[in-house]
């Protein structure tokens, strides 16, 4: 697995990178040299933030922490992504079964893992076109965290949806 990483309002030291490349190191056995993982080191008031992404084919692993120290920040991502990963296992081999990008038998058992997925609810309805404003302001109305909207600019599915900081976000579909 590739490490790349890089710096958000700053530039992280040698010695970061090195501990965030031997951190990362650790997850190689589960990951073939074409993966690519992407760490971001964030400094903001008060401390540091450090955003993990592992994008494999069909399967996003994703962490983040926030602290006063990079290190401990690392560390912790990479206990939540093992987490993840451990938790996720049986579901793991089962979807990349035969795939030599992958070797998740070599995971720890997880006594927290999921078993069967419940759907409690299923809900069904009319895509309206729409613009990203008047999306946001419908999510507004419903009080709702995302809405799903078919763009007319773009006539694609979209989704609009408020982030932590306060702002918003759009995911755009593409076939």
């Amino acid at each position: 697995m590739r490490t790349v990483i890089t710096g958000k309002n700053y530039t992280p030291s040698d010695k970061l990178k090195e501990t965030i490349e031997k951190k990362f190191a650790k997850l190689d056995k589960y990951f073939s040299d074409e993966i690519t993982a992407n760490v971001m080191t964030i400094k903001e008031k008060g401390g540091y933030k450090v955003e993990a992404t592992i994008n494999t084919k069909g399967t996003i692993f994703r962490a983040e922490n926030k602290s006063g120290d990079p290190y401990d920040c690392v560390d912790r991502c990479i206990e939540k992504l093992s987490n993840q990963m451990s938790r996720f296992k049986t579901k793991l081999q089962k979807k990349y079964k035969g795939q030599k990008d992958f070797g998740f038998e070599a995971l720890p058992e997880d006594d927290e893992a999921p078993g069967e997925i419940n759907v409690v609810r299923s809900k069904k309805f009319q895509l309206e076109p729409m613009g990203v404003e008047e999306a946001i302001m419908q999510m507004e109305m419903l009080n709702h965290d995302f809405f799903v909207f078919l763009n007319m600019e773009t006539d694609s599915v979209n989704v609009v949806y408020k982030r932590k900081d306060g702002n918003y976000g759009v995911l755009e579909t593409t076939y």
